[in-house]
Formats: structure tokens, sequence, C-alpha cells
């Protein structure tokens, strides 16, 4: 469980936190552009095969995000634990679930695993920021239902993970979780993938989707990742319908579960 809520920060205390908080961000834009312009290119060209070169950077990457996350406790914005983190440590080429409560969760989940991917909307390929680093890394663009599904297949079938948000954007405050969409139960049952689900619990609000990237929070969040057992792909494979029945099947068991969890912790309740 997350650690009990921190003091909530006013007037001149606040102001070290935002200070620090605003120059972590920074920092990381700006350390993405100069990474994407020398070291990732030379990792992604350096001689090997193109696995072994996107592999190469996607080690890269989650050391980068490492060294995010430690800026980020460093300056009291989050604090992160981590439970059973040795399921993503020996994952390969599984579906990652998570809910998505922060601005931070998927610098979080790959500072935690290095052999992962992700989907990134078309709006991050164009930051100059970001373009070069998901570029290089092999991320999967959003580009259509059948073009991603082929590129979901290729990603997985090289035994790389693959972090899918169900949630489609973060959670919006005061609800448990948003409704879960069937875009990651299409992907792991049409490319015949099991899923690893990842519970992520805060104990402050913060990083929201209602607030800006700079509204630093007035509280460390404390999140715990909590990383459960594998959910097989094959036992939806009996059910008989289609695919169609298959995915609303599997996508309200993984939203049963997210919720079960969620409602059993009195700490991500909102305030």
């Amino acid at each position: 469980m997350p650690n009990s809520q921190s003091e909530r920060l006013t007037g001149v205390a606040y102001i070290p936190r935002w200070l620090g908080g605003v120059s972590c961000y920074i920092t990381f834009g700006l350390g993405g552009l100069l990474s994407s312009l020398t070291v990732l290119p030379l990792l992604r060209f350096w001689p090997g095969t193109e696995q072994q070169r996107i592999k190469r950077v996607q080690n890269a990457v989650h050391i980068m995000f490492r060294g995010f996350v430690h800026m980020l406790t460093w300056a009291g914005v989050i604090k992160v634990t981590a439970v059973d983190t040795h399921r993503l440590a020996h994952a390969k080429g599984k579906v990652v679930i998570a809910n998505h409560p922060t601005l931070v969760d998927v610098v979080v989940l790959i500072s935690l695993m290095p052999n992962v991917g992700c989907i990134v909307k078309q709006g991050i390929w164009r930051n100059p920021f970001m373009r070069g680093v998901v570029a290089c890394a092999g991320y999967i663009p959003n580009r259509g239902a059948d073009l991603l599904l082929t590129d979901c297949k290729e990603v997985l079938d090289s035994g790389t993970n693959l972090i899918i948000f169900p949630e489609g954007t973060r959670t919006v405050l005061g609800t448990c979780i948003n409704s879960f969409a069937r875009g990651a139960a299409n992907i792991a049952l049409r490319t015949k993938t099991d899923l690893v689900p990842v519970v992520l619990r805060t104990n402050a609000p913060g990083l929201s989707k209602q607030e800006a990237w700079y509204e630093i929070p007035r509280r460390t969040i404390g999140m715990q990742v909590e990383v459960g057992e594998t959910i097989k792909h094959i036992r939806y494979d009996a059910i008989t319908g289609g695919d169609a029945k298959m995915a609303r099947r599997l996508t309200r068991d993984l939203e049963d579960y997210f919720k079960t969890n969620l409602n059993n912790d009195e700490t991500t309740q909102r305030n």
C-alpha cells in the first residue's frame, strides 16, 4: 500500500517543490531532445540486427526514465514503491495492462522494465522533444486498427513487452478508473498474447488529466506499483461467439480486476 499522505505544502514552503518539479520536466524534455540527436541514433545504427539495435535503444530509454523518476523523487513530486516487479523483469512478449492515474505512469513502468514498448499517439510523434526517442526505440504509432494490430504482433513476436492503458487517458479525478476500451483485449486475443496486470495505487491527487504539467502537486504522491499474476489469453479461446464476444468478456474481466483491487485499498480514495 502507498505510504500515508505527506504534508500539504502551502505558501513559501511550496516554492522549492514547484521549482524542483518544473526543473525536472524541463531537464527531461531537453534531455529527450539531446539524446534523440546524439546517443539514441548512435545506438540505433550501431552494428547488429534490427532487433538488437532496437533493444539497445529501449534499454537506454529505460535508464533515462529511471533517472527521471529519481529526479522526481528528489524533488518530492512522487515516491514509488513496487511489489512483485520480478514478474515484469521476467516477462517476455507480454501485454502489460495498467490503470492510468497520473502523467508519469508510463515513465514509471518503463523505468522498471527495459524490454518494453508502447503505443504512442500521433501528437508525440510530432513533439520535437520526444519524436526521436519514440522512433529510435521502435515504439508503435497509433495509425489505425489494422496497421496497429500488425505492428503490435511484430513487436510482441520479437519478445518485447507492450504497455497499454485500457482507460485510454488518465483517470478522472474522484473516480476509481475510467471505463475500459476493448483495444487492449483485441490486441491480446488476436496476437494470442498473455497479459500482465499492473495496478498503480496513489495516495494523493496530482498530475491528473485536469491539471497542467506545471501544476506540481503540493503533497508528495506515493505511488505503489503492484504487478499481478499473468492472465492467460488461452482461457478465452474456448468462449464461443467469435472475437468480439471474447474481447468484451476479457475487457469486462480486466475492468473488474482493477476495480476490485483499487476499491479494496482505502488509500486510493482521492481527496
